[in-house]
């Protein structure tokens, strides 16, 4: 009774439906910067902002950006989104909340042989080739015309510094009961993306002056059904009745009170609400006994009406905090890719058809330039050259392994954030590249 779908082609499917209904779409841009009223609420975005140089400074064909008001701006820009960031710091949203925690999720989409399709078939896998105190799981759906998404999380809390999720991935493709499935096949889209993990403890406060924060800006995913796009429209279908009555009440620009109140009846609730222990007891008892504990807890708590034995149990660290020191592990030996079933990032971004105009300033920003290779370097063997799953980051040297540097090779980003989250100096800032720039993923 359940779809398997693609929900690139889904938000298209949507967006076709509400062109319909008289709304405009703005393709081909980002909204890169918030606009504030005098008293200072927000008052709405600036989009299509073009042809800034790498110096920063308005190049030849500068475009400055449309100014988008609204009597209320709701926010909906997925994990980690650089505004919704922004929000949570100038409201102070997080004030007695648990910090967000995240995983990053690798995606690969396949066309297989007629001998390995399975319609319908879904599979989740916890654990191998992760270790029991590495939370993670993989996913794996036939649909469509021959196609086979495959994707793999880790949870972006883990210890060990030279752990490389992308490569972890390529190593669990080649397990026995996965390999079969993709041998002689073609992979034709590859992605990345973080997810958010933090559950009903570590949500913010829903709502700003202004205007609100919807799904996974927020942080709506149930971790363990790894599914948040049901709740993300659910929060956009209930902030906008609240926007819509306080509108037709004559309001503005105020704080949309009624749309947490609406959220805190609601299904999303509802369910975070009896799966809020499974994250932290995964991560204090590690995959095994953290799953059977939060597999039991969630049952009974969706059973006993939210009721835990456990009560709530509180998150602690962040992911960046999670990060422990090189010296304290060894280095992980991956098996070269064999270009079956397994490969190299940069045949892998290829794949997500992501483009950068090079004329640009990096989007990814260094508060401190010197902290990758005087602090993260010696520290923690600068895990930036691993946790980013396409290549972006490089620590280059001279042959004889002096004078290190660090290298940002920004048009390889597939928008994942896995750096502005994990980076244990929390030094990088993912800030939106100019225009539609970015992966480009059809059917994923």
């Amino acid at each position: 009774g359940n779809y398997i779908a693609s929900l690139g082609n889904v938000c298209r499917w949507l967006a076709q439906h509400a062109e319909g209904l008289g709304v405009e779409i703005y393709p081909g841009m980002a909204a890169s910067e918030l606009v504030f009223n005098d008293e200072g609420s927000v008052k709405g975005v600036v989009a299509g902002v073009f042809g800034i140089g790498k110096d920063g400074q308005p190049g030849p064909d500068y475009q400055p950006g449309i100014e988008l008001h609204a009597k209320y701006t709701l926010i909906g820009e997925g994990v980690r989104g650089s505004l919704a960031k922004q929000l949570q710091a100038r409201f102070d949203l997080n004030k007695g909340r648990e910090p967000q925690k995240y995983g990053i999720g690798i995606k690969e989409l396949w066309k297989v042989p007629d001998a390995a399709f399975q319609p319908g078939l879904t599979q989740h896998t916890f654990g191998w080739p992760l270790d029991n105190q590495t939370g993670g799981g993989s996913f794996m759906y036939h649909f469509g015309d021959n196609y086979v998404a495959i994707g793999f999380v880790v949870h972006l809390n883990y210890k060990n510094p030279y752990l490389s999720p992308f490569d972890e991935f390529q190593r669990f493709k080649t397990h026995p009961a996965i390999r079969p499935y993709l041998e002689g096949g073609e992979r034709i889209s590859y992605g990345a993306r973080a997810i958010t993990e933090g559950g009903e403890q570590s949500l913010p406060k829903l709502y700003f002056p202004g205007g609100a924060l919807l799904g996974c800006s927020a942080g709506m995913v149930n971790v363990p059904r790894i599914k948040g796009s049901h709740n993300a429209v659910k929060s956009g279908i209930l902030a906008a009745e609240a926007a819509f009555g306080a509108i037709q009440a004559g309001r503005g620009g105020d704080e949309l009170v009624d749309y947490e109140t609406a959220y805190r009846a609601s299904s999303i609730a509802k369910e975070l609400h009896a799966v809020r222990n499974f994250k932290p007891l995964w991560s204090k008892f590690g995959t095994i006994p953290g799953l059977i504990l939060g597999g039991v807890d969630a049952t009974l708590a969706g059973m006993l009406g939210g009721f835990s034995f456990f009560g709530t149990l509180k998150h602690g660290k962040s992911d960046a905090e999670s990060t422990g020191l090189a010296k304290d592990y060894q280095p992980i030996a991956y098996p070269k890719p064999d270009g079956v079933v397994s490969f190299d990032k940069l045949s892998s971004v290829f794949l997500s058809s992501t483009n950068h105009d090079e004329a640009q300033p990096a989007h990814l920003r260094l508060k401190d330039a010197s902290i990758p290779i005087s602090v993260n370097l010696p520290n923690y063997a600068e895990p930036a050259q691993r946790y980013c799953p396409a290549g972006v980051y490089e620590v280059l040297t001279e042959d004889d392994g002096s004078n290190p540097r660090f290298q940002i090779n920004f048009q390889n980003c597939v928008h994942c954030k896995t750096c502005d989250i994990k980076d244990p100096s929390q030094n990088i800032t993912w800030t939106t590249p100019q225009g539609g720039d970015g992966p480009n993923y059809p059917n994923m």
